[in-house]
């Protein structure tokens, strides 16, 4: 049986380090999605088909509210979002995207940390993939999960755009105390 079809209502967003498109379905964040990316329109066929899609270029109220907090986000005046999201993929998918919000602004996690904080220490390879598909970028921060080592691996937008908004946070983080940064 076929769902009913759900529009997607998108607006592009000017980064600093790069366009984004913005996306919203039933009142939720359902995609910030670099424009140039690593592996391109994956995360967009994968919502037309789980949600039986289509994308209108048009503005929404929740595309509006998440440009106003990304505005925040790299002026420095939020370190965590406070909007409706809408997950679109696996239960073990959701659940790493789940757990992304929970690093903190600032800081990083590999992604073995990050398999054993979600009780699956031998699937490091799983949990690296389900962080590679998110499709809320920035939002829901896999820009804070780095290699064993420390070393930048793989980012949607690019290794440029994942230093940028690592040296970002930290940036804001050494300027200014926590309290100063809108954490809802």
């Amino acid at each position: 049986m076929l769902m009913q079809p759900v529009t997607i209502y998108t607006k592009l967003y000017h980064s600093p380090c790069g366009d984004v498109v913005l996306g919203e379905a039933g009142s939720r964040v359902c995609l910030c999605n670099w424009t140039k990316e690593m592996h391109p329109g994956m995360v967009e066929r994968r919502l037309r088909r789980l949600l039986n899609a289509r994308f209108v270029e048009a503005d929404g109220d929740v595309v509006t509210e998440t440009a106003r907090q990304l505005d925040e986000y790299f002026a420095g005046k939020r370190s965590v979002f406070d909007l409706p999201l809408l997950h679109t993929g696996t239960d073990f998918q959701k659940a790493v995207w789940n757990f992304l919000p929970v690093i903190r602004y600032g800081e990083t996690m590999s992604y073995q940390a990050l398999a054993v904080a979600l009780d699956v220490p031998r699937a490091v390879r799983a949990v690296a993939n389900a962080v590679g598909a998110n499709a809320l970028s920035i939002i829901v921060p896999c820009h804070r999960i780095v290699g064993s080592g420390g070393g930048l691996t793989g980012y949607a937008g690019g290794l440029n755009v994942k230093k940028y908004l690592l040296a970002l946070e930290k940036t804001y983080l050494s300027q200014c105390s926590c309290s100063t940064l809108k954490n809802s």
